[in-house]
């Protein structure tokens, strides 16, 4: 992805910075929620995170510095970014495990079997469409329960359905692509 393949192994970039970042926002989204019950501010340090995290992204490709660790850095950060949150809501919000159950599961299955990938392949590879979809659809539920405090049981239930079943297609779909690569089926690449 480097031009000059030189800046794919380097660890201090400006988007890893901006991952860091993301990761020491999440005691503070913890505390404004749990402790402050300041649910538009932890919004607001949601957004910011969101912000960061597209940042990062536009940065390293933009400015060629997209890195391995970066490529692993930024989806441990939007997963651990993602499941405290999740962990909040559900203080508000119980059918909010359905989705915390499912990153949990997901994200383990999947991240053990992409580090067995790497290690076949050696080749690290980003996200896909599919991944994309599926982290905005979690941002875009929890961005609603913190903003809408008295959302109807309802349409929460939708809201939380409609995410529930993207990321089940998504884990589906890694994991068919991941099984292939270790069955010598495919190519590490996501295209």
């Amino acid at each position: 992805m480097c031009p000059s393949g030189k800046t794919e192994n380097k660890i201090l970039t400006i988007p890893n910075l901006l991952s860091a970042f993301r990761l020491l926002l999440i005691p503070v989204f913890i505390w404004t929620y749990c402790f402050r019950s300041e649910y538009l501010l932890t919004a607001g340090l949601l957004l910011l995170s969101g912000l960061t995290d597209m940042a990062d992204g536009f940065i390293a490709r933009r400015f060629h510095m997209v890195s391995n660790l970066g490529k692993m850095l930024d989806p441990v950060a939007d997963k651990l970014t993602q499941g405290a949150m999740l962990v909040c809501l559900v203080t508000r919000f119980p059918m909010m495990w359905f989705p915390l159950g499912l990153l949990a599961v997901k994200e383990t299955t999947v991240g053990i079997s992409s580090l067995l990938v790497i290690r076949k392949s050696g080749v690290v590879t980003g996200a896909v469409w599919h991944g994309k979809v599926t982290t905005t659809l979690l941002y875009t539920m929890i961005v609603i329960h913190l903003i809408w405090y008295q959302i109807p049981g309802g349409v929460s239930s939708v809201i939380i359905a409609i995410c529930f079943i993207m990321m089940l297609v998504s884990w589906g779909l890694y994991a068919g692509h991941n099984i292939k690569v270790l069955m010598g089926k495919s190519t590490a690449s996501r295209k």
